[in-house]
């Protein structure tokens, strides 16, 4: 009798429920997976990219104690997740709903790129549309876009998330619609995704004109920091990333000219954007990260106060 006949049968795994399943199942294809909400798709936990996990433990302890969806966290699984909204396009004429939908969309991408619809991969019906998986070529580290494919068109990779197959909301459930290994995301794809690189720094304008005085030339510039800050902390949910980025590149063009600290530019963005953490995953960390890369790049057209005429 050899030593494996002597051994305890090892205690069984506690049962999961359908959620707890789903996202055995996700992490079963080696993708990262951490709880939203039940019923939305927030994080339920903090610092979500960081604990999202593929260990069995960690996720039989979290789905045993609520009902959780599922999220992937999408560039530590090596994901980039094309997002195609069908929903926005619903209330317009018939004849247009397909130039409108997501899909078609990205039909008409690939035929002016010379390709094949990229859809021969994961794919998971939302209650708004489609999510296609790729993975990430080797050596790239893909960001979120919003739109910038196309309109209808988003991704999430490094920074992002997806609600996975198995979780429900209150506008429907997330189900696998295509059960195929995520295809590698295609190169055209790749290419139009990957930023292009930042311009040259270029010199301050120095143009004749009778400079502001101190007092004027400093009300001068906390309107323009009061004015960007109020229209980051009335940006809507959806378009937050983007005004956060314009406001920051914008303050970044005086940051450059040294009319204005990196230091105070910061502070006075971070806090205009406190009431996006929190909400429909925003972080603290991607706050950081959208204002750093704004004020970097503003500052490589940098302007000066003496740029800006004495007029009454």
């Amino acid at each position: 009798m050899n030593d494996s006949q002597h051994r305890p049968p090892a205690a069984p795994r506690p049962a999961l429920g359908r959620l707890g399943a789903a996202a055995a199942c996700a992490a079963g294809n080696g993708w990262r997976v951490f709880p939203a909400v039940p019923r939305g798709k927030v994080p339920a936990i903090a610092d979500w990219e960081n604990a999202a996990t593929t260990d069995l433990d960690q996720i039989t302890a979290w789905w045993r104690s609520a009902p959780w969806n599922v999220a992937v966290s999408a560039g530590p699984s090596g994901l980039l997740v094309v997002d195609l909204d069908v929903r926005r396009g619903a209330s317009a004429p018939s004849r247009r709903a397909s130039v409108r939908g997501g899909y078609d969309i990205l039909d008409r991408l690939a035929a002016a790129a010379g390709e094949i619809p990229p859809t021969d991969t994961y794919t998971v019906a939302t209650p708004g549309g489609l999510h296609l998986y790729f993975r990430q070529p080797e050596g790239m580290r893909l960001r979120n876009t919003q739109g910038g494919l196309a309109a209808n068109v988003d991704t999430r990779g490094h920074g992002g998330y997806v609600i996975a197959a198995g979780s429900v909301r209150v506008a429907g459930i997330y189900r696998v619609v295509r059960r195929r290994p995520a295809a590698e995301l295609p190169a055209w794809l790749a290419l139009a995704l990957t930023p292009s690189p930042a311009p040259a720094a270029r010199t301050p304008r120095r143009i004749s004109k009778t400079p502001l005085p101190n007092a004027r030339a400093a009300a001068y510039l906390r309107a323009v920091v009061d004015g960007e800050c109020a229209a980051v902390a009335a940006a809507t949910v959806g378009h937050r990333h983007q005004t956060l980025l314009r406001a920051a590149r914008r303050l970044g063009h005086w940051v450059g000219g040294s009319a204005l600290s990196a230091t105070a530019a910061h502070a006075a963005l971070t806090d205009a954007a406190g009431g996006y953490i929190g909400v429909e995953g925003y972080t603290a960390a991607q706050v950081d990260r959208d204002i750093s890369d704004g004020l970097a790049y503003g500052a490589r057209f940098p302007r000066c106060l003496d740029d800006i005429d004495n007029r009454t």
